[in-house]
């Protein structure tokens, strides 16, 4: 075994690396900048933990997904790998201990939310650290031309100045050529170095099924292919209906959105994951760091936003490489759905600039006051209170961070933490002089070690329940302690948070790049464009359409999806087909031809080639022209 083997087995078991693992290791080992490109489920956490683990000093780890970021740590810290991290939900001691335990404590991973480190704190603290490596995660939210823009990653190249012979590795499942172009500039890549995954899922059967009554197709879908699944659907409401209807036909389901509480969501990922729940009807809040891998179908019952979106949610089936199906229910009533949630997406600036205003009036933020400030936020409360429709309101508060002006995360449940701010010593004298506290603090050192050092995750029922005393006193007792300095005690929350990355300002100096704005627009409509191309093809193979987006042009048909299998109804084989096919495209290129004709001057079996005719017909590869000759249409694609 190698060094890179020796670490993947003493801390993941695993003797051999899966795909382009190692390559990308052995890049970013030998200190050149990477880009790597793995789709969905391709193990990219494994690209920097075992390079970052084979040299001295730590990692950092830039993210947005606070949830996945928890799950990392928790599960490095479970290996015996010390890893911290620091996202906006967390307060201003709690990082500046965390900062100090990555700078003396032998940590190896640091993750951070990125707008952290624009913070001076963390530059300041930065200098401290013995960085040996920055991994990127989704990296395409750098690129403008990418379908997640956040400018506080722009923020990332300006590490180079502290840190300029660290290398970095950019991470990420969806990227178009472009994208990932624009990801290495962006990034101040020394020199290119893309290393590329095949985007190709040979075990992921691709189907579109154009169907009236979708709930009375997704029920035939259901009950015949056996095994767990996930559908995905637009909207809260949706996801419930759907999973109820499933429930009346005996079939075991649940829903999950955002909007649930932490534990009802925990608690409904944790028995779909243990296989309690067949099935999980959920917007696309679900879906972020689970890796169960026996998914047998993903469906989608409304149409993505975009087939990045589309390609990363239904990557999600098939992870353990047997027979998975990704399976989109479309009609002609998604086109107008679609007319509909590019007004919903796309504001107009006057309503962006009321919503900023109320925004800031919510917050009860003075003008020219509020940057680098984090603040709770509730938007259905905020909707609400100013007469918003939310929906517009969500887009517009997107639309705000994509200018630069604030920053929005996802529902953080932070759980109740503690750290003892005395010394030992200082705590035996308190204790001798506050004996009725004396077990309580007991109790406390005993359940939960290194409070002394940082803070700890705490559970107020564990400690009522052990202490025998009501948790409402407990909690009394906890913050009696924080007020009488012997602990730092902050309760339990969970919040969506605000940024403000910018002083709060006035109307007429609020601005909003119009240009941005329509080249944004522009870009949601060419890829919605993709998505309806997609599911209304019907001549090219589903996976061939997908991995010629992502910039796989070489991909060959997959022999599995619908289009596949009624070109395989010719009763002939690919070979065959794609022989008739050439001859025919190369007989009517440059001359018309009726059919008759064309089947005589192709020395192939004539019932064949009319097959072929047919079904190139049928598909509106080839059409006649006024005098009924068939010509090869230019629009059209192999």
């Amino acid at each position: 075994m190698n060094q890179f083997e020796q670490i993947l087995h003493r801390y993941w078991g695993y003797t051999t690396f899966r795909s382009i693992q190692e390559e990308i290791i052995q890049s970013v080992y030998e200190g050149r900048d990477t880009l790597a490109l793995m789709p969905t489920g391709g193990g990219k956490s494994i690209t920097f933990q075992v390079p970052a683990l084979a040299k001295e000093g730590i990692c950092l780890v830039v993210t947005p997904l606070i949830a996945l970021m928890k799950d990392q740590v928790e599960n490095l810290n479970r290996r015996g790998i010390k890893a911290a991290a620091i996202h906006s939900g967390l307060s201003r001691h709690e990082i500046e201990i965390e900062l100090d335990n990555c700078a003396y404590g032998d940590y190896k991973f640091l993750y951070l939310s990125p707008e952290r480190l624009g913070t001076e704190l963390f530059k300041v603290r930065l200098r401290k650290l013995n960085v040996n490596l920055i991994a990127i995660d989704e990296s395409h939210c750098i690129s403008q031309w990418g379908y997640d823009f956040r400018p506080s990653y722009m923020k990332i190249a300006d590490l180079r100045d502290i840190l300029p012979n660290t290398p970095f590795l950019a991470l990420t499942a969806t990227a178009t050529p472009e994208v990932a172009d624009d990801i290495q500039n962006r990034l101040k890549f020394k020199e290119k170095n893309l290393i590329k995954m095949s985007f190709e899922r040979k075990n992921l059967v691709y189907l579109v099924r154009t169907v009236e009554d979708k709930n009375k197709y997704l029920l035939k879908i259901i009950n015949s292919i056996p095994g767990t699944g996930v559908i995905y659907a637009r909207n809260r409401e949706k996801t419930k209906e759907v999973a109820l209807m499933l429930k009346r036909e005996g079939i075991s389901a649940d829903f999950y959105h955002a909007g649930l509480s932490g534990e009802m969501r925990s608690t409904r990922q944790d028995d779909w994951q243990k296989g309690k729940t067949r099935i999980i009807v959920s917007t696309n809040a679900f879906g972020m760091g689970i890796d169960k891998p026996d998914v047998r179908f993903v469906i989608h019952i409304d149409l993505p936003d975009s087939p990045e979106a589309y390609f990363q949610e239904a990557g999600r089936g098939g992870r353990d490489l047997n027979r998975a199906y990704a399976i989109l229910l479309y009609n002609e009533s998604d086109k107008v759905k679609i007319e509909q949630r590019i007004e919903a997406n796309f504001p107009e600036t006057d309503e962006i600039k009321r919503t900023y205003q109320a925004l800031g009036s919510y917050l009860n933020i003075a003008l020219g006051a509020g940057k680098g400030e984090v603040y709770d936020f509730n938007l259905f409360d905020f909707a609400s209170t100013y007469k918003l429709n939310t929906v517009k309101a969500f887009n517009s508060l997107k639309f705000l961070q994509r200018e630069g002006y604030i920053e929005l995360t996802d529902e953080l449940d932070n759980p109740s933490r503690l750290i003892f701010i005395v010394n030992k010593q200082e705590l035996y004298k308190y204790q001798v002089a506050n004996a009725e506290m004396d077990k309580f603090i007991k109790i406390i050192l005993r359940a939960f070690a290194g409070v002394f050092s940082q803070y700890v995750n705490i559970d107020e029922a564990y400690i009522a329940r052990v202490s025998g005393i009501p948790v409402q006193t407990t909690i009394e007792n906890l913050k009696k302690l924080s007020k009488q300095k012997i602990i730092n005690y902050i309760p339990r929350k969970k919040t969506p948070l605000i940024i403000f990355t910018e002083e709060r300002l006035d109307e007429k100096n609020l601005l909003l790049s119009n240009e941005n704005y329509r080249l944004r627009k522009e870009r949601f409509l060419k890829r919605i464009d993709e998505m309806l191309n997609y599911a209304s093809n019907t001549s090219k193979c589903r996976s061939q359409f997908l991995l010629d987006y992502f910039g796989d042009v070489d991909s060959t048909r997959c022999g599995n999806c619908d289009v596949c299998n009624s070109r395989n109804e010719l009763d002939m084989s690919k070979f065959e087909f794609d022989q008739i096919l050439a001859l025919i495209k190369d007989k009517i290129s440059n001359e018309p031809l009726p059919i008759e004709t064309l089947v005589d001057s192709i020395k192939k079996k004539p019932e064949k080639t009319l097959k072929v005719i047919r079904f190139l017909l049928d598909n509106k590869k080839i059409v006649k022209n006024e005098k009924g000759a068939l010509i090869w249409w230019d629009g059209a694609k192999d």
